[in-house]
């Protein structure tokens, strides 16, 4: 007889992902590095790549990138093949060879969106002793070594209140002996013009003396058929504004060319076809491949009302509203199911469909399994967010 296991006991290690890379670390890529940016940045805990994305329409030119999630390096290291792309355990590396490998290049930023798996909502097992918690220690060790003007730390707002705001002092304490003045503030990516109502705690650290001003998102939560009072704000934008253009497939189906032009300012933005940012322009969609659901699932999609949850018990998957941005897109842990059903077809979201979410450009390519896409669009930093608070860390950086 089989004994009970209470999956969400504290006192039970956490299951790990089997694409977590805990050997030596690999150097994936290593080019010669020729600087084109104004600034440098090296991007550490990665992922698939936000951080980088907005750096560069900011104008950072990433160095380096590293992260222990296979998929996910190997996502970064496709889209950034003119950076040293490393595959590796952070708790198990020696920032001066690491330094080695930049060739003595100066580093003006390093951003982290540190895993914050021990500190999320979405975790049913917190636990303030959680490993995960304290990775931030190790990325100080990298600060340390590079000494750059600027750090960017990025995690979920959760971390100001755990611990009775015992790691937010840690973090900010840590900063400060290391000669930076840290500021944290929990940003809204809606307010940035974000399709999605993603709260994220950001830390950013001068080393100056001066202290960061966050800027203030141009976008509010108000309805569309208000009058705006100033040309200053814009309302929220949509999953509509998102995805409406995007060629409309059926359960297990798939699309790699569009069959509508943009029908957004952000589906131009998206597709390269606006010079507000410098995005290539796309010719051909990506990771555009509907789940492959039966025929329970479909018809439980079906029979949702946009905008209300498709199962009782697990209210966060809801059909999503073209009329609202997107709630949080979750990595959905180590076996992400779909999140979200279609507003308008019955199915869950193609991986294109959470990249436009998270304001990924469509020239973006995610490589590796769908489930690890899921995860590699849910742990991202959305490039748009970045994109704007980095336009602002310039005027600090001269």
């Amino acid at each position: 007889m089989t004994s009970f296991v209470n999956k969400w006991d504290k006192n039970i290690p956490v299951e790990k992902s089997p694409y977590i890379f805990e050997s030596d670390y690999q150097i994936l890529c290593n080019p010669k590095i020729k600087i084109n940016n104004e600034f440098t940045m090296i991007d550490l805990f990665c992922g698939a790549g936000g951080f980088s994305v907005g750096g560069e329409w900011a104008g950072f030119q990433s160095i380096l990138g590293l992260d222990y999630l296979k998929p996910a390096i190997t996502t970064w290291k496709e889209n950034h093949p003119n950076a040293i792309s490393i595959l590796g355990d952070i708790t198990k590396i020696n920032p001066l060879d690491i330094k080695k490998l930049t060739g003595g290049i100066n580093i003006d930023l390093i951003t982290a969106g540190v895993p914050c798996q021990g500190f999320s909502l979405a975790n049913r097992k917190h636990n303030t002793e959680d490993k995960r918690n304290y990775l931030f220690l190790d990325l100080m060790r990298f600060i340390e070594v590079f000494n750059p003007k600027a750090v960017i730390i990025e995690n979920v707002s959760a971390l100001r209140s755990r611990g009775n705001g015992k790691f937010e002092k840690e973090i900010l304490g840590a900063l400060d002996t290391l000669g930076y003045s840290g500021v944290v503030k929990t940003l809204n990516a809606a307010d940035y013009g974000v399709p999605q109502l993603r709260e994220r705690v950001f830390f950013v650290g001068l080393k100056n003396g001066k202290e960061f001003e966050f800027p203030e998102g141009k976008f509010k939560n108000i309805s569309r058929n208000q009058k705006i009072k100033d040309n200053k704000h814009f309302p929220y934008r949509t999953v509509y504004d998102a995805i409406s253009d995007l060629p409309k497939i059926e359960s297990h189906q798939s699309a790699e060319e569009y069959d509508e032009k943009p029908i957004t300012d952000y589906q131009e933005l998206m597709r390269g076809f606006s010079n507000i940012l410098s995005i290539k322009k796309c010719d051909k969609v990506y990771n555009h491949v509907a789940p492959r659901h039966d025929l329970g699932t479909i018809e439980k999609i079906r029979t949702t009302e946009p905008g209300k949850p498709m199962y009782p018990k697990f209210k966060q998957r809801i059909r999503l509203s073209y009329d609202n941005p997107s709630p949080t897109q979750l990595a959905g842990g180590i076996r992400p199911q779909f999140q979200f059903g279609h507003p308008e077809l019955n199915r869950g979201l193609t991986i294109r469909e959470r990249a436009r979410i998270q304001s990924f450009p469509d020239s973006y390519i995610f490589t590796g399994s769908v489930v690890q896409e899921r995860v590699q669009t849910g742990n991202a930093v959305p490039p748009l967010l970045v994109y704007e608070i980095l336009k602002e860390l310039k005027k600090y950086l001269g």
